[in-house]
């Protein structure tokens, strides 16, 4: 039985050809029982991806064409999804033989005539000189399929392109749970839009639904008998700012760029600043640093919790590393934070080395292959900690969270006069200052962060 990433490929004298039996279910629609045509190329794997390239296109082609057919139901959503798949197929099939999809007049008023002549020649090849070209070919050769009207698209339809079109390469090299996190927060903003205003069209949305939109936020920011949690400003601000972001992106995507956003200027003032609590050393010391405290829990959590104290990482930093980020064998041990294929930090100047010191240091070194139950997986990390903190009454007061613990190191290193580009360094920060170096050697590193170490108990790993 053929692999099943072989589908549809036939070679002959070398060259790749997709060959594939017309499906029963289409026959009556499809004069052909077979539909061959060359890929053009001697290379398997681009083979294959020309092959998934005419493959959609004939799926596409095959559904549209029962759309056609059918006289009832709901004509006006059937006739938008085959405009849009119609314009995609084309896509497809112009990649499939060379060339990227242009719309006739493109063609016309920007292509240069050898290329023109090139696409005639492309679809004649794969019709013969005395034959009728596929409408599709030639639709797809010649730019004959106009992109969907902006005019059908709702504001939910318009959500799905912006994710599988126009942040395609900011997406790409996040992880999976980088992915998903950053998705939630985009789609809760759509959903309150949504809620709110309706899934209209976005070409409908007008400076009238803006306002409305920004009187609800208003309203869920005032303290009132039926709202006694008010949201922040800086709540709202980022919701309506991902909404306004959907539309200028979109429009831009499909080079309107110049269409006015109906959701400008709207910004709500206020104070902003996080409410984020450090932790005192001596709370750190005689609450958290406590032989037997965290013993229940898992020893990757229990671990995690000594390398954020001496480290001051992001958790989404530790929980990530690998054993070939966690130097143990080095003569000052220390772990490499740096971006890998498929995982992003979060800013260029997060990217640094930290010297492990205190209980940072015997935590890795019990645990030298990092946390790989954890990998990928900082909400779960987060949750975790939180209910074993709240549990074991850890937080002084309700503003103190995990990530309290980046606070606690920044305010030790600056109390401690560490110098500001070694702290900046340290943190992962942006240095406004001129740079004269590289930070200095690990050794200097660590003689620095020994002026904030914890002390702590030597039963405390026992």
């Amino acid at each position: 039985m053929a692999n099943n990433n072989d589908r549809y490929l036939l070679k002959r004298k070398g060259q790749w050809y997709y060959s594939r039996r017309t499906p029963l279910r289409y026959r009556h629609l499809e004069t052909r029982e077979y539909v061959r045509t060359s890929l053009q190329t001697i290379s398997l794997e681009i083979a294959r991806m020309r092959r998934d390239a005419m493959e959609v296109a004939d799926n596409d082609l095959w559904q549209s064409l029962i759309l056609d057919t059918d006289g009832a139901g709901q004509i006006s959503d059937a006739r938008r999804t085959i405009e849009q798949k119609r314009h995609k197929s084309a896509v497809a099939r112009a990649l499939a033989v060379g060339f990227i999809y242009k719309q006739t007049q493109d063609i016309v008023d920007r292509v240069e005539t050898s290329e023109i002549l090139q696409r005639l020649a492309a679809l004649e090849q794969r019709t013969g000189k005395n034959s009728v070209a596929p409408e599709v070919l030639t639709d797809a050769l010649l730019g004959a399929v106009q992109p969907p009207n902006e005019k059908s698209v709702t504001i939910s339809q318009t959500f799905d392109i912006y994710l599988k079109e126009i942040v395609f390469s900011e997406l790409f090299n996040k992880s999976k749970e980088q992915r998903r996190a950053w998705t939630k927060t985009k789609q809760t903003s759509i959903d309150y839009f949504i809620n709110v205003i309706g899934d209209m069209k976005i070409s409908d949305i007008e400076r009238s639904h803006a306002l409305k939109y920004k009187k609800w936020w208003m309203k869920r920011m005032s303290l009132s008998d039926e709202n006694k949690n008010p949201v922040k400003p800086n709540t709202a601000n980022r919701h309506v700012g991902n909404i306004r972001q959907l539309y200028q992106e979109y429009y831009t995507h499909i080079g309107k760029e110049e269409r006015q956003n109906p959701f400008r200027n709207i910004y709500f003032k206020g104070d902003v600043r996080s409410r984020v609590q450090s932790f005192g050393d001596e709370w750190v010391q005689q609450k958290i640093l406590v032989p037997g405290l965290f013993d229940t829990l898992n020893p990757e959590l229990r671990g995690l919790v000594y390398v954020l104290i001496e480290t001051g990482a992001r958790m989404s930093e530790i929980v990530n590393l690998t054993p070939s980020d966690i130097r143990l064998d080095e003569p000052i041990p220390y772990i490499s934070i740096k971006p890998r294929e498929r995982r992003q930090l979060k800013t260029p100047n997060s990217e640094r080395d930290i010297p492990l010191i205190g209980v940072a240091l015997e935590a890795m070194q019990s645990l030298p292959l990092g946390f790989p139950k954890y990998r990928d997986k900082g909400a779960l990390v987060s949750a975790n900690l939180m209910k074993a903190f709240k549990g074991r009454k850890l937080f002084p007061t309700k503003d103190h969270v995990i990530y309290s613990f980046r606070h606690s190191f920044e305010k030790r290193m600056q109390e401690a006069n560490i110098d500001y580009g070694l702290r900046c360094l340290l943190m992962g920060h942006k240095n406004d200052r001129p740079s004269y170096g590289d930070g200095g050697s690990m050794e200097y590193r660590r003689n620095e962060l020994l002026k904030i170490i914890h002390p702590y108990s030597a039963d405390l790993f026992s």
